[in-house]
């Protein structure tokens, strides 16, 4: 009996089938994803079924999914980074192996991190808008030169996005726990989250996991006027709380690829200063055939 693997992610091999050719040569069953989009908890419990390996995107894979699939699952290799998704205590109680590709998403993450910066400093997008509106409307943005940016995670992605800002000659204040600031050899500043957020002009989320960083209070704390990038996850920012700070103009601009609900319908969609993509920051050639 062959060996079975079950596709997770729906743009695995997209544009590039040789992840597909190598499974199927080595004599594996491959199982595609029917739906074309992340499976619901329901839609992975039918998909496991008969399954010896999972190639993982972001679908939930708690205890209950897990222990449906237990005895034959014995791997899930998660396409990405992050992995909070997966119920590790259960992953080890029915002897299924996780894995990651934690280097794979570094350079395109931080490229689409800047670029979206980039893009919300310059205006371009509006500008780009009203031209194709037949109007000639200049907007006179900021450059990145000398302005103080706040990297809350300095990891892998966050580090890349580090090296890219200093080019612009960007100020960077780090913030993360686990980081020796001692390490910070490039001329960052290690900061407290307080003291972060009352000096950056920019955030940016790199933290892992899904416990809420931006509430109500840290929005507080924040500048006037300051703009917030997140590729990380969703639930680190209190989704009220931002829209009261875009309401107030404490927050003058934000970009999230990572949202709260995905496919995103939320109230961000009414904000001309939020610059939204479909959790897209892997989405290179480069980053989906090396992941």
């Amino acid at each position: 009996m062959p060996l079975v693997v079950a596709i997770g992610p729906s743009s695995f091999a997209a544009k590039d089938t040789t992840p597909l050719q190598m499974l199927t040569d080595a004599g594996i069953e491959v199982k595609g994803n029917p739906f074309g989009r992340r499976l619901t908890e329901a839609e992975i419990i039918q998909h496991l079924e008969g399954v010896d390996g999972l190639i993982a995107g972001l679908e939930p894979l708690n205890r209950k999914v897990i222990a449906s699939a237990a005895p034959r699952l014995k791997a899930i290799a998660r396409v990405g980074i992050g992995v909070a998704n997966v119920d590790f205590d259960a992953a080890a109680e029915f002897g299924v192996k996780v894995s990651s590709t934690p280097d794979g998403p570094i350079a395109a993450v931080a490229e689409m991190t800047v670029a979206a910066l980039l893009n919300i400093a310059r205006g371009v997008e509006p500008m780009n808008a009203a031209l194709h509106r037949g109007e000639w409307k200049k907007i006179i943005g900021f450059g990145l030169i000398d302005t103080r940016v706040l990297l809350i995670g300095y990891g892998r992605i966050g580090r890349r996005t580090g090296e890219l800002l200093r080019a612009f000659g960007a100020e960077l204040l780090i913030h993360d726990p686990y980081v020796d600031p001692a390490s910070l050899t490039h001329g960052e500043k290690a900061v407290s989250l307080d003291e972060g957020l009352a000096e950056a002009e920019v955030i940016s989320l790199h933290a892992a996991g899904e416990d809420c960083i931006l509430g109500a209070d840290a929005f507080a704390k924040m500048k006037d006027g300051v703009v917030l990038l997140n590729s990380a996850r969703g639930g680190l920012v209190d989704e009220a709380a931002l829209v009261d700070a875009l309401n107030s103009g404490k927050v003058a601009a934000t970009w999230f690829d990572a949202l709260w609900q995905e496919p995103y319908t939320g109230p961000l969609t009414q904000y001309d200063q939020a610059l939204l993509t479909p959790h897209v920051g892997t989405y290179t050639r480069q980053c989906r055939g090396g992941m």
